[in-house]
């Protein structure tokens, strides 16, 4: 499939303006709550990503009204007539996304059962899916696994509980709020993740009619209501993207405006790509990213859940550290199979050596373990062009960073697993200045 390969001719600043609309790890899950209120719900600063499709694709099987509002990037979710939906039709957006585990609370709710088909998802390392049934079982549903899914009842309305995750893991944290909001009584989760598209989505509960109160020890109490309407919400904007774009203009020595990012949500990440030596300016509309010039600083860089730096910042920052002078070291301590990106990178040139111990001054829950989860990258490199196969949603991007930084042309192969998180972004490259191609059958041909 020539369309789902990219040639990349790189050794160009990119330069310019793009835009970055509401969080993928957002959007899609306001999209699932809408399915729990009595009324429609309205949802703007929407991207035209992947996930929302597929969310959207579902929605519309259990018979949600999803139609597009008068201004761009707004949807009006009218979820009235909820009803079961086909178990083969579900069944065909096995393996897309991950995001169907959601759906779970909300129908046990609107419907008293549900189907969960297979999940996807990037290949990162272990999400077990088996902490959300766990969750789902302390609710008092009932729960059934078929080879071609996972069944649901909730033999009577779903009851408060006591949950304490065992990592503040963001996935566990939505299935419980969005199970919580409805179910008879108060539940109190322990060690939540407080993530800003986690307030987000509490903020949207909220307006539907929900009760939820944020400790400051990772403590969220939730006292379930009888009934919600729907909600109207402007979908706070991707500051993973934003990121990305950063690391690009770091990484190729370039100067690119980021509308729509926003300094809150973003504060330890502009701390880390100061200190490596990039430039930023914050005004009301977005933040400007650029090399000032001049050799790029070595850093040691631990990733943690918020306010740490985000697992999602680090791929895309590690192309541009391989541009910094001496030794970064990496410590990855959320997902444990997150670097095996590098390999790659170092067939472009790049010096990076993975460890399996903590190079960090915080021991984790790896370092017991046989994990490559830790790394040293020895700069500055020279990266040439080569064949890349993207493995995941931020490591297609950062290999995407990696060609457009490089010397001579590479072939990227995956790209539309970047359409999960990454609005437009082939637009948004030209726009940039830089000279992405999609190549013939028979330039395909020859390079084999």
């Amino acid at each position: 499939m020539t369309d789902d390969v990219l040639l990349v001719h790189g050794g160009n600043p990119l330069e310019g303006e793009i835009r970055v609309r509401g969080a993928k790890n957002l959007v899609p899950k306001a999209m699932v709550a809408a399915l729990l209120g009595q009324g429609p719900s309205r949802l703007r600063n929407v991207p035209d990503i992947r996930d929302v499709k597929v969310v959207r694709g579902l929605l519309q099987l259990h018979g949600v009204t999803v139609r597009s509002g008068d201004e761009e990037g707004e949807l009006i979710l009218d979820p009235s007539h909820v009803e079961s939906a086909n178990v083969a039709d579900i069944d065909a957006h096995a393996g897309s996304s991950r995001i169907p585990i959601l759906f779970c609370g909300p129908l046990l709710h609107r419907l008293g059962h549900a189907f969960i088909p297979g999940l996807g998802g990037c290949d990162i390392g272990g999400r077990p899916v088996d902490f959300h049934f766990e969750v789902l079982r302390q609710f008092g549903a009932t729960i059934e696994k078929h080879p071609q899914g996972t069944y649901l009842v909730a033999p009577q309305r779903l009851r408060g509980t006591k949950i304490e995750l065992p990592y503040p893991s963001v996935g566990a944290t939505e299935q419980v709020l969005l199970t919580a909001v409805l179910a008879e009584g108060d539940t109190e989760l322990r060690n939540a993740a407080i993530e800003p598209e986690i307030v987000d989505l509490i903020c949207v509960l909220q307006k539907m009619g929900a009760i939820i109160s944020m400790g400051t020890d990772r403590t969220i109490l939730i006292t379930g209501v009888d009934e919600l309407g729907g909600y109207h919400h402007r979908a706070l904007p991707d500051r993973l993207e934003a990121a990305s774009w950063a690391c690009a203009a770091l990484a190729t020595k370039g100067d690119i405006y980021v509308r729509g990012a926003r300094q809150l949500e973003m504060m330890t990440f502009l701390n880390t790509f100061r200190k490596v030596g990039g430039a930023f300016a914050v005004d009301d509309e977005g933040i400007r990213f650029w090399h000032p010039g001049g050799e790029l600083n070595a850093i040691a860089l631990e990733t943690d859940v918020h306010p740490g730096f985000q697992t999602d910042w680090q791929q895309p920052l590690v192309v541009a550290l391989t541009q910094a002078a001496g030794l970064s070291i990496v410590h990855e301590t959320v997902y444990e199979s997150r670097l095996g990106f590098t390999s790659a990178l170092n067939q472009m040139g790049a010096h990076i050596q993975l460890y399996r111990e903590c190079l960090g001054g915080t021991p984790c829950r790896f370092g017991q373990r046989n994990f490559l989860h830790s790394a040293v990258v020895s700069g500055p490199s020279k990266l040439l062009g080569g064949e890349l196969v993207i493995p995941d949603l931020r490591g297609g991007f950062s290999y995407l960073i990696a060609a457009l930084a490089a010397e001579g042309t590479s072939t990227v192969h995956g790209i539309s697993l970047i359409n999960r998180g990454y609005e437009n972004f082939m637009e948004k490259l030209r726009g940039l200045g830089a000279h992405v191609e999609l190549p013939s059958e028979q330039e395909l041909l020859a390079a084999v």
